[in-house]
């Protein structure tokens, strides 16, 4: 039969496996398509294929014009087989190319070719060549903490229930080209392969109510399952067998990886997340752990049959396994099968104890003692490892059984530590309430330094001021029940459960103190004199204004006294979260980047003349608009003395399933942030650098000039919301059942009101992709045409010289090549009225050529992606079946926002988004 999928004619000798599994899938897709909806239907989606590709071949005008013709013939019913066929082709097409990624770094391997960049191996032969190689990496180790952190933003429009069908499809592929298959195994597999194909056709692509946090919760779990307990001691028992080959001896590395959540704990905009959500997503948490605990196991207990009579064991396990509830006479010469049983019957009463309903077999003894928490269980495990390495069973003691540990050690019985944010002006109206019921009304009138000193007297009085509920309003009950609800999850799980709370929109000294007073009221600080605080309390700084004045509040804060005082308890480290969305909404791609770069740059020195320890947590998005891009190239390109063995991330949207849902795939991310981490804070220069002040200065003269052009069209430029809102689907986005969290912090047109997500999505899914590089053309025409030659030759060693300005080019780079202005050209013409549309879209479309220009001039490319071939090959692949969905989404606009009331004219926009977003990959 023919395929669907067609891959590039020209692709290399090496990428013809990803061929062959596209053609493949496409075929089996074509079969499936035939067969459930008849011949007809299949030439129909064939007629589309060949029409998309041919267009992108000849980029020719006719060409694009039977295209369109082609599409407009369609009826809606039609349409919306033919959104759903291209959407999946899209599927498919990603999970054969993350199986060809999975491929090349297999061979890579097998050929015993040098390490990889981005690879742990590479990082610590570049630092072991180094003087006292060695003991930085144990002082490394000694402090690092490295902590992706999941977030539920409303950008990943796929339903489980496909990601799961993914996962089949990609380990049946997987099969194929790791075993040497029988025809008849061969067969078996593809028919295989066909069923889960016909399951996805015959399964419902969108959600049909709207996403709860429990639901939220329920799907960010799934990552661990999928990847993170699986992989993550893996990770730990590569690295300390690379560091003992290195060094001589194996290491004990203490636990620095850690996934973490914000999902159940992110208040900020979302009135869905309460007490009992939050207290729910840490009782979730728990008992996904002691679940994979119980299994494990049993799993242990099933395989390690080690007879005495055969091996001499450990005094220790003797003792233990004699303990045991374990009676039957089968196992009496069995000590790690009745220390196992023992051990199983234990975490069966604490996930009990704990209030979990967990699936377990029936403990051997019911009444078995809870573990007082996971370091007990782990020191029952570590007799049964040591015993191994009594007699000499190494492979065993490094085994299954050390991947447990190591799991009891990163995860505990609490999984993941979950963040708590909430925005600073709903931390005012609870301290105001508070200040008033202790008789000192007036709060939210003070000025910043009169809060300062009510909020101290307040804290150093250390009363409660919370006891009666009844007299505060419902917005600030709820607040202060979360602290309580927080204090719970404190005394179930420990305080590694919930440890962070975050404040948006930090502005002032006294968002920290205010949200010092709410802990306060919980018990979740402690009374002088010596002030404990039991998590952190970490400012976000997110628009320009907030990044520009970060240093000046946290040298005012930790010039306070009070506050030092708590930080000591918290071993003098002090968080500060940098926000990429709101900062580029606010000033656009290059004035964003620039001002999170220098806001770092103040911070390490304002903290190093107060001796205060950095970390930062990045909340960078998926797409370049919010801070995406490489992980490795990012981290690398961070300000020396800024990671300092430290460093959290978000990952969001549909980021998360793009790097964590192939366990593979995951782990080689989870590697890459370890290898980063590694190498920018032991290999990066610390010391003065001559040509960092013309750098400095040449990109304070650029993000001048990329302002100015970005707020001029944004926010300057009369009628630009109405365009924004006409040329993108951001009003369908918002009925779609992707997110728990409302897209707008109001109902109007603001752009300043809507949330930077679906601002960004919105840009992504009209192929503008604005966002991720507007400004940055005009800026450096302005430039050159200032400083002549010599300046653009200056821009060109900056790019060959200096890492921050090349990946912020790479970015770039990979924006413009998904920006496609034909496409885009279609959604401008949603915009009535013609003399706005022509206006704006012209200068769009003026800024887009601008900036491509530039940055050739700058990196000498002749092309985009001229460096990126694996990228190139990706879109040449997949845009023949993201075009159509372009070109149908926008009709199916122009329909409904014409009164059309058919369900099925919503149904296919909501598809056309979900098909766009899954082909573009990074979209919000």
């Amino acid at each position: 039969m023919k395929s669907l999928l067609s891959a590039p004619a020209d692709i290399s000798s090496k990428d013809a496996p990803l061929r062959e599994d596209i053609r493949l899938l496409g075929r089996i897709l074509g079969d499936t398509l035939r067969e459930q909806e008849g011949d007809a239907v299949f030439e129909m989606v064939e007629n589309v294929r060949r029409a998309a590709v041919r267009f992108r071949k000849t980029r020719d005008e006719r060409d694009r014009t039977r295209l369109e013709e082609v599409l407009d013939a369609l009826s809606t019913h039609d349409t919306l087989t033919v959104v759903r066929a291209f959407s999946y082709f899209s599927q498919l097409s990603n999970i054969a190319e993350d199986l060809h990624r999975n491929r090349r770094h297999r061979a890579h391997l097998k050929a015993g070719s040098p390490p990889q960049q981005g690879s742990v191996q590479l990082a610590l032969d570049r630092i072991q060549s180094k003087p006292a190689g060695a003991d930085a990496v144990q002082e490394f180790f000694g402090k690092a903490l490295i902590s992706p952190v999941l977030t539920a933003h409303p950008t990943e429009v796929q339903r489980k229930s496909i990601l799961d069908c993914h996962l089949e499809i990609s380990s049946l592929l997987s099969e194929r080209d790791r075993m040497d298959m029988t025809p008849d195994e061969l067969a078996a597999n593809e028919e295989a392969l066909r069923r889960f194909v016909l399951i996805l056709w015959q399964t419902r692509m969108l959600r049909t109510t709207k996403l709860t946090v429990p639901d939220e919760i329920n799907n960010g779990l799934a990552y661990y399952s999928y990847t993170f307990l699986a992989e993550i001691p893996r990770i730990y028992a590569s690295l300390e067998k690379l560091l003992e080959e290195r060094f001589g001896k194996r290491p004990r590395i203490p636990p620095f990886l850690r996934v973490g959540s914000w999902i159940g704990g992110d208040r900020d905009g979302n009135p869905y997340v309460t007490h009992e959500v939050m207290l729910n997503a840490a009782e979730r948490h728990s008992a996904l752990i002691l679940e994979h605990y119980l299994s494990e196991v049993d799993l242990l207990g099933t395989r390690l049959s080690l007879t005495s009579r055969m091996v001499e064991i450990s005094g220790e396990l003797e003792a233990f396994a004699a303990q045991s509830p374990d009676e039957a006479a089968s196992r009496a010469d069995e000590p790690y099968r009745r220390a196992l049983i023992a051990i199983y019957s234990r975490l069966a009463a604490t996930a009990k104890w704990l209030g979990h309903r967990v699936e377990h077999l029936s403990p051997v003894d019911r009444n078995g003692k809870p573990y007082a928490d996971a370091q007990e269980f782990i020191g029952e495990l570590d007799i049964l490892i040591a015993s191994l390495h009594h007699h000499r069973a190494f492979s065993l003691a490094r085994g299954r059984i050390a991947c447990l540990r190591r799991a009891a050690d990163v995860f505990g019985f609490h999984l993941a530590p979950l963040d708590m944010r909430q925005h600073s002006g709903v931390h005012e109206r609870v301290a105001d309430e508070l200040l008033a019921n202790a008789g000192s009304g007036g709060y939210a009138q003070l000025e910043e330094a009169a809060r300062r000193t009510a909020l101290l007297a307040a804290l150093q009085a250390g009363r409660n001021l919370s006891e009666d509920m009844e007299k505060f309003s419902h917005a600030a009950q709820g607040e202060l029940r979360i602290m309580r609800a927080a204090a719970d999850i404190h005394r179930r799980f420990g305080r590694t459960a919930l440890p962070n709370y975050v404040i948006s929109m930090t502005r002032g000294v006294s968002d920290m103190l205010e949200v010092a007073l709410m802990l306060q009221q919980a018990g979740l600080l402690g009374a002088d004199p010596d002030p404990a605080l039991h998590l952190n309390i970490v400012p976000l700084f997110e628009t320009i204004a907030d990044l520009r004045g970060c240093g000046t509040i946290m040298g005012e804060l930790f010039s306070t006294a009070y506050y030092r005082n708590l930080l000591k308890s918290r071993g003098n480290v002090q968080e500060v979260m940098l926000g990429y969305s709101d900062s580029n909404k606010d000033g656009g791609y290059l004035t964003a980047n620039w001002e999170l770069y220098k806001a770092e740059i103040e911070l390490v020195e304002i903290f190093a003349k107060h001796g205060i320890e950095l970390r930062l947590f990045h909340g960078r998005g998926g797409t370049v608009g919010r801070g995406g891009g490489p992980s490795y190239d990012a981290i690398l390109a961070q300000p020396p003395g800024s990671v300092n063995a430290q460093i959290r991330i978000t990952e969001q949207g549909e980021v998360i399933a793009s790097k964590y849902s192939n366990p593979e795939i995951g782990r080689r991310n989870l590697e890459t942030l370890v290898a980063a981490t590694l190498e920018a804070t032991l290999l990066h220069h610390h010391g003065a650098d001559s040509t960092m002040p013309e750098y400095h200065r040449i990109m304070e003269a650029l993000s001048h000039d990329a302002f100015a052009a970005y707020r001029k069209l944004v926010y300057e430029t009369p009628g630009f919301s109405d365009f924004f809102f006409a040329a993108t689907p951001i009003r369908e986005i918002a009925e779609l059942n992707i997110g728990s969290r409302p897209a707008s912090r109001g109902g109007g047109n603001k752009i300043e009101d809507l949330r930077a997500i679906p601002w960004v999505f919105s840009w992504s899914l009209n192929r503008m992709l604005l966002p991720g590089w507007y400004g940055f053309g005009s800026a450096v025409q302005q430039f050159i045409e200032r400083e002549g030659e010599a300046g653009l030759a200056q821009l060109q060693a900056m790019h060959r010289n200096w890492p921050f300005f090349r990946s912020l080019l790479s970015n770039m780079d990979m924006v413009l090549s998904k920006t496609d202005l034909g496409i885009a050209s279609r959604y401008a013409e949603l915009v009535p009225d013609a003399s706005l549309r022509d206006s704006i879209f012209g200068e769009i479309a003026a800024e887009w050529r601008r900036t491509a220009d530039m940055l050739f001039a700058i990196t000498g490319a002749a092309a985009l992606l001229q460096d990126n071939p694996a990228l190139a090959r990706s879109l040449s692949t997949r845009s023949p079946y993201i075009d159509p969905l372009n070109h149908l989404q926008v009709s199916l606009l122009q329909r409904h926002r014409a009164g059309d009331g058919d369900e099925r004219v919503k149904r296919g926009i909501h598809l056309t988004i979900n098909g766009i977003a899954a082909g573009l990959r990074n979209s919000g």
